[in-house]
């Protein structure tokens, strides 16, 4: 017999799968079309009759990625109307299990929240707790910011994908319970992309009280543009865009391929290896109204316990597309760093003085110490480890409860190339190392599984209680700005008092 649930806008049915409910492609708002296109998520409309979710609804429109497959939503059904999402539960009843939401990563560009390395079957059965997962809109139609630009009829058209995420928890608030979950009981969690979203949430007086606890994997609280910056990338989008008339009528009658190309377009323009993302959220009047880490460091979010954490070689991931860097040269890696070390900070040496410097801090840490790991090790430290740090030393200090964790797996056939890249903690989380998507970077190493199991119990007993600490781990001390007492997982587990601190160390003297 199909499960059925009574939401706030009509009745659904889903399916079962080994004692777990699945309702899939749930509307938590109207589809963003035509004049609503770049406008804030409306409610959806109510339905009558027995509405079906079995199958998870189309996915948020992007651009394709073939080396991202498994993060890329990009040959699924794409559409602008994107705005479901997806729920797992052991059962329909009056439960109150707790509740984990989780946000997808992938730059702000792909992904879904059903992409099929987020299948939440197994963390809701191991957890006894309720999975969601949700798209939310990408790219230009989710962070082209055009209440400046623009004007009359867009002035709250900023932050779309932010919006919309509050717009999902804002359905968990309502509905949730109705599937065995406590609304009062929210666990936001996500990875790089999605983990960043959770930082301007964490910002936002609007996200507030929408969730009790966070995990941020491989984001912070720094990925957030000035409203003048957003201002700019607005103005050379709609020049993309081929200077279109400023009223939502027009703005959204454009083909959506249309948008696709000029939002290609203002990223070749802007891009470079010191910004490496141009559409991301932004400050704006009401819903992000100064930057996250600033409300975190003021106490904001003091009532909010936060496991965070990063894997230790996240920027391999990216030398899949960067074709000479595992061949980088000494005067390539000084031709680099000059590039960006401007965007560290005031206080930077000389590049090839940085270069030195950072060299000893890897060399004192055990690392390899080619031109390839040092720009590696930069990169990770300065776009994921770093950030990770501040954001988790500012909230500790406003009296939250904060664990932090470094991922240092590496696969077996790739240990060099791509070590414990960016994301290849995400099928540890969600159980599946044996999938044979994940299978070419995990492959059947028992090492892997057995991870997977202490990473999951981790999470699900920090969403229960608030402790990611368990008897398949050595006891898990909180993280403050002395001792920076970090969980190490690889290959075993251990407690480390702070790692990479040598590299964290030069950051915050260049900062």
């Amino acid at each position: 017999m199909e499960p059925t649930v009574e939401t706030s806008c009509g009745r659904i049915s889903g399916s079962e799968s080994r004692g777990i409910r699945l309702f899939k492609g749930i509307p938590y708002a109207r589809p963003p079309e035509e004049h609503l296109r770049f406008q804030p998520p409306c409610p959806p409309e109510p339905w009558t009759g027995v509405r079906k979710t079995i199958r998870p609804g189309p996915v948020p429109v992007q651009a394709s990625v073939p080396w991202l497959s498994f993060l890329n939503a990009g040959g699924a059904r794409q559409s602008e109307d994107c705005l479901y999402l997806n729920v797992w539960t052991p059962g329909v009843d009056h439960g109150k299990r707790p509740v984990l939401v989780w946000v997808h990563g992938g730059g702000f560009l792909i992904g879904a929240g059903s992409t099929r390395v987020y299948e939440g079957s197994l963390l809701s059965r191991r957890g006894d707790m309720v999975v969601v997962t949700l798209n939310y809109r990408l790219g230009a139609l989710g962070y082209v910011h055009l209440n400046d630009a623009c004007g009359a009829g867009f002035e709250h058209a900023t932050n779309a994908g932010v919006r919309d995420q509050i717009a999902a928890l804002e359905w968990v608030r309502d509905n949730i319970e109705r599937f065995g979950g406590d609304p009062g009981n929210v666990t936001l969690c996500g990875q790089s992309a999605g983990a960043m979203s959770i930082g301007a949430l964490l910002g936002s007086p609007k996200g507030r009280g929408l969730f009790r606890r966070a995990i941020c994997q491989s984001g912070a609280a720094h990925n957030v543009h000035s409203r003048e910056r957003a201002r700019e990338i607005a103005e050379i989008f709609l020049h993309e865009l081929g200077n279109p008339s400023r009223d939502p009528k027009t703005l959204g009658s454009i083909p959506v391929d249309r948008v696709l190309k000029a939002q290609g377009a203002t990223n070749r323009r802007l891009t470079s290896l010191a910004n490496l993302m141009v559409l991301v959220p932004s400050i704006d009047d009401d819903l992000i109204p100064k930057p996250p880490i600033e409300a975190v460091r003021r106490g904001d979010t003091a009532g909010v316990p936060l496991l965070i954490g990063t894997t230790l070689d996240e920027w391999k991931l990216f030398s899949a597309i960067d074709s000479g860097l595992p061949t980088l040269s000494e005067g390539q890696l000084v031709d680099r760093l000059a590039q960006v070390l401007p965007a560290v900070g005031p206080h930077v040496p000389e590049p090839e003085t940085a270069a030195r410097l950072y060299r000893e801090a890897v060399r004192s840490r055990g690392g390899k110490t080619s031109a390839f790991e040092v720009w590696s090790a930069f990169q990770s430290a300065r776009v994921f480890h770093f950030p990770a740090s501040l954001l988790a030393e500012s909230q500790a200090a406003s009296g939250a409860d904060v664990y932090s964790y470094l991922f240092t797996w590496r696969p077996p056939a790739l240990r060099r190339t791509l070590g414990a890249c960016h994301a290849l903690d995400l099928p540890f989380i969600f159980g599946l190392t044996g999938h044979p998507a994940a299978r070419a970077f995990t492959g059947f190493a028992g090492s892997a599984s057995r991870l997977s199991t202490r990473m999951q119990q981790a999470w699900i007993s920090f969403a229960h209680t608030g402790y990611p600490g368990h008897e398949r781990l050595p006891s898990w001390d909180p993280y403050d700005g002395r001792a920076r007492a970090t969980m190490i997982f690889g290959r075993e587990c251990s407690i480390a008092d702070a790692p990479l601190d040598s590299e964290r160390q030069l950051l915050a003297s260049w900062a």
